[in-house]
């Protein structure tokens, strides 16, 4: 891996404060795009983290269930200031976002046809699909150093968008290749020559304090459920939403459309918690806002709780139900990163281990390649035909079914974006406003 910006001096905890709050009010566009943001602002700007440490956790976090961008800002603040950077960052990461989801999620449910809303949204979706665009394109261009990277990306992508392919077999694939590969030649993944990192820290300390982590992250997690089982019961929808969220935690590989079949099928099918359209709905919102997209299970929590309150009112309940979502989602993400954050700089000197999660970001790069594609499509077409050849399966666009005003939108956020270089907020801004003058015209 390129070595990149050397790191700097370490920060005070009020500049810490303020960059993480300010990465949490503008990481928008999915992971793709907080990467990018994360890298630009920690790595090219403030230099607190080199390239390769970078890279490392990066390769780490995407092995782990939850969202990896999400984690990397936790690992960054702890690498930083130990559990209290981890826990500044971490938080702020999500923060803004939880809050935002919240009072969307409160206004849908008053008011679910907001036209201005909609309007408004419209034009975030367009400005967030040129975002995860650009985003998309650093990354490949940082992250595909070879051929053999850009095959295994190319591979990655095309498992996923054409033989829908589950996500933890591309993993595994693309890490026993990396494996192989740096056994017989490390150059062919640009792994650097042995020998050039610093000696590790000792393993056994780290063994010991990584298990009290572990236990005492364990029981924090546990500890809002085991409350309501107590005083509510297996049966009540807080208890029911805490279990199901807990469990859909520990299987959130590959980012939350890994996982969004799964959870719409439960919250809709099993559970009825929302109507098909409204878990629609819910992706928008959150795909609209800060924040790794798994925070859809905040709007899912808050519209269950609100429609089952007793013995609290509808607001009041919706409020627990996705403040409880929301701790049991992202308190495992610290517990996986206070547990293994320790280990991270020993993936140096494992030689076949480094092959292979520098083939796994290769892969997670096509992940994300599939994702945009996804995203993209399904901001700018309304209505889409399945092909079949074989065993190949893909669901193309009806070319009837382009929304115009989602392509001009996105037309135009490109332009800013890409071309004008205006910046992820004045993006944002210009087409939220624009979308509100379609409104105001009587076209959207």
């Amino acid at each position: 891996m390129a070595e990149g910006h050397q790191a700097g001096a370490a920060p005070s905890f009020a500049e810490l404060f303020r960059t993480f709050g300010k990465i949490g009010l503008i990481n928008f566009g999915g992971p793709a795009g907080q990467i990018a943001l994360m890298h630009r602002v920690l790595v090219d700007e403030k230099r607190w983290i080199d390239e390769a440490g970078y890279l490392r956790a990066l390769n780490f976090c995407t092995l782990l269930p939850g969202p990896e961008a999400q984690q990397l800002a936790t690992y960054v603040g702890w690498r930083l200031m130990g559990v209290r950077g981890g826990l500044t960052a971490g938080l702020l990461f999500i923060g803004p976002g939880a809050v935002v989801i919240l009072a969307l999620s409160i206004l849908y449910a008053y008011a679910a046809n907001v036209k201005p809303v909609s309007a408004a949204l419209l034009g975030v979706k367009a400005a967030v699909l040129a975002i995860v665009m650009e985003a998309l394109l650093r990354v490949a261009r940082r992250a595909l150093n070879g051929r053999l990277k850009l095959a295994i990306a190319f591979a990655a992508f095309l498992a996923l968008f054409a033989f829908q392919a589950p996500f933890p077999a591309v993993v595994l694939t693309a890490g026993l290749l990396g494996l192989l590969a740096a056994q017989i030649d490390p150059g062919l993944l640009k792994l650097k020559p042995a020998g050039a990192a610093p000696p590790p820290p000792p393993l056994g300390p780290m063994i010991g304090r990584s298990l009290l982590t572990a236990l005492a992250w364990a029981a924090l997690w546990a500890a809002p459920l085991v409350a309501v089982f107590l005083l509510f019961g297996r049966d009540h929808v807080l208890f029911q939403i805490g279990l199901f969220f807990s469990k859909l935690a520990l299987v959130t590989f590959g980012g939350a459309y890994a996982v969004l079949a799964y959870m719409a099928q439960e919250a809709v099918n099993l559970h009825g918690w929302l109507k098909p359209g409204e878990m629609v709905d819910g992706l928008g919102l959150a795909e609209s806002t800060p924040g790794p997209l798994i925070m859809v299970t905040e709007y899912v929590g808050f519209l269950a709780a609100f429609r089952a309150p007793a013995p609290f009112t509808p607001l009041l309940a919706g409020v627990i139900g996705a403040a409880l979502t929301v701790w049991v989602t992202f308190a495992p993400c610290f517990l996986w990163i206070f547990t293994g954050a320790p280990f991270i700089e020993r993936l140096e000197h494992a030689r076949r281990v480094q092959g292979a999660l520098a083939a796994i970001t290769a892969a997670v790069v096509g992940v994300i390649a599939n994702l945009a594609v996804w995203f993209g499509l399904h901001v700018l077409f309304r209505s889409f035909a399945p092909l079949r050849l074989g065993d190949m399966s893909v669901s193309l666009p009806v070319p009837a079914s382009l929304d115009w005003r989602a392509a001009g939108l996105s037309l135009v956020a490109a332009l800013l974006l890409l071309r004008l270089h205006a910046g992820v907020l004045k993006t944002l801004g210009a087409c939220i406003l624009l979308g509100l003058g379609l409104h105001l015209a009587g076209l959207a």
